[in-house]
């Protein structure tokens, strides 16, 4: 889903550190990801304020930073990461497959 969203975030709007949310639920419902998985696009994509504000609305409390340390551990797949700095937009990573990150979820 990841990889998936964020190649149609560079296809329809260009490489950007961050993207409006808008950007990123249209681009995840334009490829049939259901509303719950949202989130996990959302905190890859947007920056920690939106972020934050998106979930301020809906009366979630849900932690950017850990949200993005999971994702990264799921990429990693247990190996290592503590030199990769969360915090860093999804740009800045080390070159890591996205595709293949939320294989273990059935859609």
């Amino acid at each position: 889903m990841i990889g998936d969203v964020g190649q149609k975030l560079v296809a329809d709007h260009g490489k950007k550190k961050y993207y409006q949310p808008s950007q990123v639920k249209k681009a995840a419902f334009d490829l049939g990801y259901q509303v719950d998985y949202f989130c996990w696009a959302y905190c890859i994509f947007t920056s920690p304020e939106d972020f934050r504000l998106i979930h301020e609305a809906l009366g979630e409390a849900c932690d950017y930073l850990k949200m993005r340390g999971e994702v990264l551990g799921e990429l990693v797949q247990g190996a290592s990461f503590l030199d990769i700095d969360v915090d860093l937009s999804w740009l800045e990573w080390p070159d890591i497959d996205l595709s293949s990150l939320f294989d273990w979820v059935d859609f």
